[in-house]
């Protein structure tokens, strides 16, 4: 069973930029994609972003497109999220997740395996 642990988020101004980082231990990733999605009380979790195994292919979300960068290690144990041009609209806890393939999907259904959060908090 695989542990993923998401850290790096935290309070920034608008117009900052933040690094989130999700370590992944356990069992190995199996050669399946990686992502992001986020998440504000009383609205359903939200897709960000995600990358294949190889890390040659992303996807995004139409409103982080341009600011967020999606990325992996080559030792395939860790995600990063290079979130700039911060908004407050971008506030949110941010999970990182495990795909059941090497597809990309923004569908949570998609996921098997789930992080506990980071807060990224964006002030206006």
């Amino acid at each position: 069973q695989v542990r993923l642990v998401e850290s790096g988020g935290g309070l920034v101004e608008a117009g900052g930029s933040l690094r989130l980082s999700c370590a992944a231990s356990g069992s190995t990733l199996s050669y399946t994609s990686m992502g992001w999605f986020r998440q504000t009380p009383g609205k359903e979790r939200e897709f960000v972003a995600a990358v294949n195994w190889s890390g040659g292919k992303t996807i995004y979300v139409d409103s982080v497109k341009g600011r967020f960068t999606i990325s992996r290690d080559s030792a395939k144990t860790t995600v990063y999220l290079q979130l700039n041009s911060l908004k407050a609209e971008d506030t949110a806890v941010y999970y990182c997740v495990r795909a059941r393939t090497d597809g990309l999907s923004p569908s949570k259904y998609d996921y098997d395996a789930w992080g506990q959060g980071t807060q990224v908090t964006v002030s206006s």
